[in-house]
C-alpha cells in the first residue's frame, strides 16, 4: 500500500508544476493539515484514491470552503483496505482560535476513542498535526507538542505517526524521522511517501472506509 503524506506547505511539483500522472501509484493520500482547500482538492481530482485529512491550527478556513471530495478523519478512526487509522488535528492551545487545545482537551479527545481503539485492537497509523511532546515539537509555544500524545504511543504502539506542524526548513538540524519505542514518528511538512506491506482484505471491504467520526462527510 503506497501512501503520499502532505502538510503545511503546497507541493510545487503536485500543483503548480503537475505532470499527469505523477499521483497515479498512490493507494491513499493523507493530510496532515495546514494546506489550502483547492490544494487538497486538486489533489482528491487527480488521484484514483481517497483523501483523507485533519485540521491544522491554520485550516479555520475549511468551516466555510472544506476541501470537497475529501474525507475528515479528525477525531476519528477509520480502517482502509485493512489499515487502521487514528485522526487528531489541531495544536496545542498558545492563542485564541479553532483548532487548538489544551492538553486536557486532548487527553479527553483521545479518551473518547478508547472504546473503539480497545474493539480494534489499537491502530497503525496515528496522523496528527503536531507531533508529541519532546520528540520533534518546537521550543517555542506555538510548535510545543503534546503529552498525552507520548502517552498514546506508549499504550497501543502504533507503528507509525504521522505529524507536520513543524516546518523542516526552521532549523538545518531537524530530523525527519525517529523512533519512540515501537513507533516510527514522522514529519511529513510538504510532502513524504510512505509504503506499507498489503493486509489481505476481504474483496467487498477493499475500497472502504469502516467507521467513520462523520458519517454523512465521508464516502462509501
Amino acid at each position: 500500500m503506497k501512501i503520499l503524506i502532505v502538510s503545511d506547505e503546497e507541493c510545487p511539483a503536485l500543483w503548480d508544476y503537475y505532470v499527469p500522472g505523477r499521483l497515479k501509484d498512490y493507494d491513499l493520500i493523507l493530510s496532515c493539515g495546514d494546506l489550502k482547500s483547492d490544494y487538497l482538492q486538486f489533489l482528491v481530482t487527480m488521484a484514483r484514491c481517497p483523501v483523507l485529512y485533519i485540521h491544522g491550527n491554520h485550516d479555520g478556513h475549511y468551516a466555510q470552503d472544506p476541501p470537497e471530495g475529501c474525507d475528515c478523519i479528525d477525531g476519528g478512526i477509520v480502517e482502509y483496505n485493512g489499515v487502521r487509522i487514528l485522526g487528531l488535528g489541531g495544536c496545542l492551545k498558545y492563542h485564541p482560535g479553532p483548532h487548538q487545545y489544551s492538553e486536557n482537551e486532548m487527553r479527553r479527545r483521545i479518551r473518547k476513542l478508547g472504546w473503539r481503539l480497545r474493539r480494534m485492537d489499537g491502530v497503525d497509523l496515528v496522523v496528527t498535526h503536531t507531533p508529541p511532546k519532546d520528540l520533534g515539537d518546537g521550543d517555542d509555544p506555538a510548535h510545543w507538542g503534546f503529552q498525552c500524545f507520548r502517552d498514546l504511543l506508549e499504550q497501543y504502539e502504533p507503528k507509525y505517526l504521522l505529524h507536520g506542524h513543524v516546518h523542516l526548513r526552521y532549523g538545518m538540524s531537524m530530523e525527519r524521522e525517529r523512533r519512540f519505542g515501537s513507533t516510527t514518528l514522522i514529519n511529513c511538512c510538504e510532502r513524504y511517501e510512505l509504503t506499507l506491506p498489503d493486509v489481505p482484505v476481504p474483496e467487498k471491504k477493499k475500497n472502504v472506509l469502516i467507521w467513520r467520526a462523520s458519517p454523512s462527510k465521508n464516502r462509501e
